[in-house]
C-alpha cells in the first residue's frame, strides 16, 4: 500500500508506483515517475523529466532531477532515469541532461551514492558502483560498472571511467581512468591495478594476469608514442573477457587522454 505523508506536495502529472512511501516534506514536481517500492524518508526534491526506479530509497535533503548547472541550458526538457535499487543518501544531486549530451543523464541499478554525491547534466553510471561522500562528477561522464569513487573525488568533464576501477579520495581525475585501474592524487595518476577490487568479485588469476599484461602493454616506458602501445595492445590474443574490456576501452575515439603513472 502506498503512503504518502500529508504534507507532501505532488504535481498531477506526476506517476506513483504502487507500494510507495513518501515521507513528509517532499516536493514532486513536474512528469516525474516513481516506480514500485520506492522510498522517500522526507524533505527531498524531485522535478522534471525524472523516473525512479523500483526499490531506489532517497535520503532527506537530495535534489533529484534539476535543471543543469550549464550556462548553455535552454529549459531543454531534458531527462534523469535513475534504475532499481540504488541507495542515494542525503543532499544528493543529480540533474536533468541537455541537449548537447543527448538529452539524459542516466543511473544504472544497485549503486550507493553516499552525502553529497554530485551526478551532473549527461553523465551516465552503470551498475554496482559507489559514491562515497562529496564524490563529484562533472557533465558527459560516463562511468563503467563496479567502479568506486572515494570522497571528494572529482572527475572532469567528458572524461570516463572504466569498469571495475577505483579512484582514491581527494583525487581529481582529468584523463579517462582505464577498466581496473586505480588512481589517486591531485592531478590523479595511475598508481596500478585495483587488485581488491577484482579478487573481491573472484575474478580469476588468468584474467588478473592478462590485465597485468595489458596494462604493461600500455604503459611501457620504451615505447613513447602511445598510439603504438595501443595497436601493439589490440593484436595481443588476450584469451578471456576482462583484458578484452581494456582493449575495447582503448579503442573508442576519445579527445581525452588517458590516467598515466607518473614516470610516464
Amino acid at each position: 500500500m502506498t503512503d504518502i505523508h500529508d504534507t507532501v506536495i505532488i504535481s498531477p502529472k506526476a506517476k506513483i508506483g504502487n507500494n510507495v512511501s513518501i515521507g513528509p516534506y517532499c516536493n514532486i514536481d513536474g512528469n516525474v515517475t516513481i516506480r514500485d517500492n520506492v522510498t522517500l524518508v522526507s524533505h527531498i526534491s524531485i522535478s522534471g523529466y525524472t523516473t525512479i526506479g523500483e526499490n531506489t530509497k532517497i535520503w532527506p535533503f537530495s535534489v533529484i532531477g534539476s535543471e543543469p548547472q550549464d550556462l548553455k541550458y535552454d529549459s531543454e526538457k531534458g531527462k534523469l532515469i535513475i534504475g532499481a535499487n540504488n541507495k542515494i543518501r542525503e543532499h544528493v544531486t543529480m540533474h536533468s541532461g541537455t541537449k548537447e549530451g543527448g538529452m539524459l543523464t542516466e543511473i544504472g541499478e544497485n549503486n550507493l551514492f553516499m552525502v553529497g554525491a554530485h551526478i551532473a547534466h549527461d553523465c551516465k553510471v552503470g551498475n554496482n558502483c559507489v559514491f562515497a561522500n562529496n564524490a563529484t562528477l562533472a557533465g558527459h561522464v560516463e562511468v563503467g560498472d563496479w567502479a568506486i569513487l572515494g570522497g571528494l573525488a572529482a572527475v572532469h568533464q567528458w572524461s570516463r571511467i572504466g569498469c571495475h576501477s577505483f579512484i582514491g579520495g581527494l583525487a581529481a581525475v582529468t584523463r579517462d581512468l582505464l577498466p581496473f585501474g586505480m588512481a589517486v592524487g591531485n592531478r590523479a595518476n595511475l598508481e596500478g591495478i585495483n587488485l581488491v577490487g577484482m579478487r573481491r568479485r573472484n575474478f580469476s588469476k588468468i584474467e588478473i594476469d592478462e590485465v597485468k599484461k595489458a596494462y604493461s602493454i600500455l604503459f611501457d616506458k620504451n615505447d613513447l608514442e602511445f598510439k603504438k602501445r595501443i595497436k601493439k595492445l589490440k593484436d595481443e590474443k588476450f584469451k578471456l573477457n576482462s583484458a578484452k574490456i581494456i582493449t575495447n576501452f582503448v579503442s573508442v575515439e576519445t579527445n581525452r587522454a588517458y590516467v598515466s603513472p607518473s614516470e610516464i
